[in-house]
């Protein structure tokens, strides 16, 4: 398994990968959207790297640089369902805080959305103490955020009904300065 930058010679691979793993939440409802998310990745200021078995793209992780580049988003991460388990989502996070950081980057920060009511927060009003929510918060169904919390990111906020009422936006950043 290796980690490198995405080249056009793995753009299908890799769309393929986006619009079947995150189908069920319709994220990218067909293959046209996962291309074109794909190809934006490929943007000159942006991050995009693949981790590739053989000739198999095996999940890719992209990074979206903001405020001067000082903060990188990281956007989006996913890892093919046969090859999940075993590192790669890890190891593709850990080479895009390395490259974030060799360019400047001080944090890197993602939403990671609640829209298959995995957690405590999902499927409730979380107004009006949204805070008392993101305090107690409990992974009911394999929410991803403690995989990332496994990577040093911590919850720094909450999107109540980001994607419709009681599907929230969990917001995770991780200091990747020295």
């Amino acid at each position: 398994m290796r980690i490198t930058k995405l080249t056009e010679k793995w753009i299908l691979q890799t769309a393929e990968i986006l619009y079947k793993e995150f189908a069920d939440i319709d994220a990218w409802p067909d293959m046209d959207s996962a291309i074109q998310e794909v190809q934006e990745s490929l943007s000159d200021n942006r991050l995009s790297l693949i981790a590739v078995d053989g000739d198999t793209v095996t999940g890719w992780v992209g990074g979206i640089p903001t405020y001067g580049g000082r903060v990188w988003e990281l956007h989006p991460l996913v890892v093919a369902r046969k090859y999940q388990g075993q590192g790669i989502g890890r190891l593709l996070v850990l080479e895009l805080e390395k490259r974030a950081k060799e360019l400047g980057g001080l944090t890197l920060w993602l939403g990671s959305d609640d829209e298959k009511y995995q957690t405590s927060i999902s499927g409730i009003d979380l107004y009006p103490d949204v805070w008392q929510h993101m305090r107690d918060i409990r992974n009911i169904k394999n929410h991803p955020y403690e995989f990332y919390q496994k990577l040093g990111f911590v919850i720094v906020g909450l999107m109540p009904d980001a994607n419709g009422f009681g599907k929230p936006d969990i917001y995770l950043a991780k200091r990747i300065l020295g």
